[in-house]
């Protein structure tokens, strides 16, 4: 079944399509004008060993982000962040952000391609990397940043039917999003976005 799956990503992830953002449920958004999108990256990792057992293989997994924080506090993200001057493109940047945020090793990860770039209501352009983790790995949420690391089973965000559409007032109007819960994780936004994406590409 890992293999297969595997080489379906792979495939999928081969496809041209266009990028997503956070805007797809919200058309009537005003952007503001000459704006200048930040490049950032994020590691869509899947693991093809148990990282949690209620999980299974292959999983998806995910951070919760520390309640600390100024941005996002306590929402389920990807690893990853902005495109440092030193790092050699979204592929580097996302496996550096992911060695920091939960201490999983460059070299335990296959990339297999990535998603169409997605635009954040924050204002970056982040660039979704897909890969493969094929060694078990013990993830180590990094102090002050994670408050936790989880494991979502790779069919669940896969399946359509597991996304529904809701909303919020955000800065006095309603915000639509995709949202794609797990037990106790509710996985919206920009990061359920992406998934939905990744979906839809498997899907066809």
């Amino acid at each position: 079944m890992n293999a297969d799956t595997v080489e379906r990503l792979r495939m999928a992830l081969a496809r041209p399509g266009e990028g997503s953002s956070d805007f797809d449920l919200n058309p009537d958004t005003v952007l503001p004008e000459g704006r200048q999108l930040r490049p950032a990256a994020v590691l869509v990792p899947i693991s093809l060993t148990p990282v949690s057992p209620a999980a299974g293989v292959p999983s998806l997994v995910l951070t919760k982000r520390s309640s600390a924080l100024r941005h996002h506090p306590g929402q389920v993200a990807f690893p990853g962040g902005k495109i440092d001057a030193g790092d050699a493109g979204p592929d580097a940047a996302a496996l550096r952000e992911a060695r920091e945020e939960i201490g999983l090793p460059p070299e335990m990860v296959e990339i297999l391609g990535h998603l169409p770039d997605h635009e954040t209501v924050t204002g970056f352009r982040v660039t979704p990397v897909v890969a493969v983790i094929r060694a078990p790995f013990d993830p180590v949420p990094e102090p002050g940043e994670v408050d936790e690391v989880f494991s979502v089973p790779l069919l669940h965000v896969l399946n359509p039917d597991n996304y529904s559409v809701q909303s919020r007032r955000w800065r006095g109007r309603w915000r639509y999003y995709f949202t794609v819960p797990w037990g106790p994780y509710y996985i919206w936004g920009a990061t359920a976005r992406m998934l939905r994406g990744l979906a839809a590409r498997m899907e066809t």
